[in-house]
């Protein structure tokens, strides 16, 4: 049995992850040509391959977040993601400025807390304010793999 208020809650903390996901997308999308100039500095391998699936999994899964489709697989595929772009995108270890150091570990350790935030979704599911609780036969907390 769950609390009515679970759903809405479970909502509020999709919208505050796909805002995340949402905006870097559109702006990978805006500034594409620098985006791809970043990952080429940072020596991510496959840029031509790794830039469009980065921008795709950023707009899909932030749509997909937002009306509440397959949340307990895009949970965990994005936590994955979010741990990957940390380790790739935020290697404070390779940093030698302090203050540029500092600024790539909050950003480490930012991601990190956004990929266990997905982990929650990963075990609750979509909530009842969903497609998936819409489709659930039970109309609990989450849906089914």
């Amino acid at each position: 049995m769950t609390r009515p208020v679970d759903s809405g809650v479970i909502l509020l903390a999709r919208l505050a992850l796909a805002v995340l996901f949402l905006w870097g997308g559109v702006m990978k999308l805006l500034g594409y040509a620098g985006f791809v100039g970043y990952l080429q500095s940072k020596g991510v391998p496959f840029v031509q391959i790794a830039a469009p699936i980065a921008t795709a999994v950023e707009v899909l899964g932030g749509l997909f977040l937002v009306i509440g489709f397959k949340i307990r697989p895009l949970g965990l595929f994005l936590a994955a993601y979010t741990i990957a772009t940390a380790v790739l995108g935020h290697d404070f270890w390779n940093i030698t400025d302090a203050t540029l150091q500092r600024d790539m570990i909050i950003h480490f350790w930012k991601n990190v807390g956004i990929a266990g935030g997905f982990l929650l979704l990963f075990v609750t599911g979509a909530g009842r304010i969903s497609i998936d609780g819409a489709r659930s036969p039970r109309g609990g907390l989450g849906s089914s793999l």
